[in-house]
């Protein structure tokens, strides 16, 4: 499967240059380079001809034949360049209609933004902080010039909670008292402008973010509504969501131990509900990359069906975006990667030295493309989207997971 964006359009478009923790992105000429936090200036002497080593023009930490890397680690920047990658801005008919901007000290309503990706919406996700907007997310603005969404009454940003926005666009504010009714608030502005009510809703916990971490990239596929729940219970917020959902098919994302069976049992009153489980993030993310509900028939291939759930992903020729599951602003902040271009799950790395068990189980058992017969122009291909810095995915775990991408030859 080809890649809709092109490296070289990445790097003409942004920079994302590290400083004491503030990252700056700025349009630059063709001539500067995509460098991860930390990493050697070039001057444009050293793009003169047969000057620049491969080192010095960013690689392999940028890109390989198989992973391209956003090689910053903080969320805000990481949105913009992924918008950019989505939207490159470039050419009429390249620019979004609709972006959505989800606060930076909310991590729940930001995940729950994920949905907006998808249709009706299809709007990229940007981060802001109460207090201000931050350079990359004002700059990211600047390039992406969104058009006016006609579905939405021309409304050019969404204002999730209290993330700041520039001023002299067309804005629509999706708000609530906590995160709950602000993912609830999501939920009814996009049930007000789709053609048919959402017939599948996702349950996250507020309490352990990583395990909700997954649930950012379905969402931003298929356009699947985020809600949210504790040990405790439904929050208020959730409950009027599932009411006003008309019996939707409902899974929850995560074991027992962090949403007990009391949950599911509540759960029920509001529709059937199964649940997807796993002991960690990294496994839970590895499961929901290859669940469907309707379960696929043993020794079949797995694929999506209409009016089913899941990914489904159970074959090659795919896109995955890799990612840390320190901060859960990531998962929002990619989330376009998964609604976009070769789409495909997003699938957590707790160690940026070793692939976790279940997810290169799942690499190996699913995903590994065959030359056959045909040769290598029939094969399938995967990509992998890599997010963050070295330090969240070293160069030689991104040499293993490009290596793991490869289609190696069928006997």
């Amino acid at each position: 499967m080809r890649i809709r964006f092109t490296l070289a359009a990445l790097v003409a478009a942004l920079v994302v240059a590290g400083c004491g923790g503030t990252t700056v992105l700025r349009n630059v000429s063709t001539t500067s380079l995509l460098i991860p936090p930390g990493g050697p200036a070039v001057p444009p002497s050293a793009f003169a001809r047969d000057s620049a080593s491969a080192r010095q023009l960013g690689f392999p930490q940028v890109a390989t034949n198989n992973t391209t890397r956003i090689p910053t680690d903080a969320p805000a920047s990481i949105a913009a360049a992924a918008a950019l990658a989505a939207f490159p801005s470039t050419l009429p008919g390249t620019h979004p209609t609709v972006v959505a901007v989800a606060p930076t000290d909310d991590w729940e309503a930001a995940l729950a933004a994920s949905s907006l990706v998808s249709g009706p919406v299809g709007a990229p996700i940007l981060l802001s902080d109460a207090g201000g907007v931050p350079v990359a997310t004002r700059e990211a603005l600047r390039l992406l010039a969104p058009t006016g969404n006609g579905r939405l009454g021309g409304v050019q940003l969404l204002r999730i909670g209290d993330a700041a926005v520039p001023t002299g666009f067309s804005t629509a504010r999706l708000n609530g008292n906590d995160p709950f009714a602000v993912a609830a608030a999501i939920f009814d502005y996009e049930s007000s402008h789709r053609a048919e009510a959402a017939t599948s809703v996702i349950i996250a916990s507020s309490q352990f973010p990583a395990f909700a971490m997954p649930a950012a990239g379905l969402a931003a596929e298929n356009g699947d509504p985020i809600l949210f729940a504790d040990a405790a219970g439904l929050p208020i917020a959730t409950q009027n969501a599932l009411l006003g959902a008309h019996h939707p098919h409902i899974y929850v994302l995560g074991p027992s131990t962090i949403l007990p069976q009391s949950v599911l049992t509540e759960l029920a009153l509001y529709g059937p509900v199964k649940r997807i489980s796993a002991a960690t993030p990294a496994a839970l993310s590895a499961a929901f990359a290859a669940y469907r509900d309707p379960a696929c028939p043993a020794d079949s291939p797995c694929e999506w069906i209409p009016g089913s759930f899941g990914w489904a992903i159970r074959s090659p020729g795919h896109g995955f975006v890799l990612m840390g599951e320190s901060d859960p602003l990531d998962a929002p902040a990619a989330a376009i990667l998964s609604g976009t271009g070769t789409y495909g799950p997003q699938l957590l790395l707790p160690n940026p030295n070793t692939l976790p068990q279940a997810v290169l189980n799942y690499f190996v058992n699913y995903t590994t493309p065959g030359i056959g017969k045909d040769g290598v122009t029939s094969a399938f291909y995967n990509h992998a989207w890599l997010i963050g810095s070295t330090a969240v995915i070293s160069q030689p775990l991104q040499a293993q997971i490009d290596s793991l991408m490869a289609p190696v030859p069928v006997k």
